[in-house]
């Protein structure tokens, strides 16, 4: 595993030529913005931010979409346990 993702590493730093420090620095932003914007997601679905503070941290398109995925998944889950 670690052998494989040097070699990403090494690659996405050829083919955008930069060093393979700033290849690590890019992937680690987009990975902590990805798990900050599910911390903030939960913590609207659970009840701890409300919609316009949720809306302000990760802008009205995101927490729609994440509405509407939320309800169609309640309606699978209700759909699953009615029949």
């Amino acid at each position: 595993m670690a052998a494989e993702l040097s070699e990403r590493v090494r690659e996405i730093a050829q083919a955008r030529g930069l060093f393979e420090s700033a290849v690590f620095e890019q992937a680690l932003e987009r990975g902590l913005e990805s798990i900050w914007e599910d911390v903030v997601l939960e913590a609207y679905f659970a009840g701890d931010l409300s919609k316009a503070d949720t809306i302000d941290r990760r802008g009205r398109a995101k927490v729609e979409r994440a509405d509407r995925k939320r309800a169609v998944v309640k309606e699978d889950v209700a759909w699953g346990l009615n029949g």
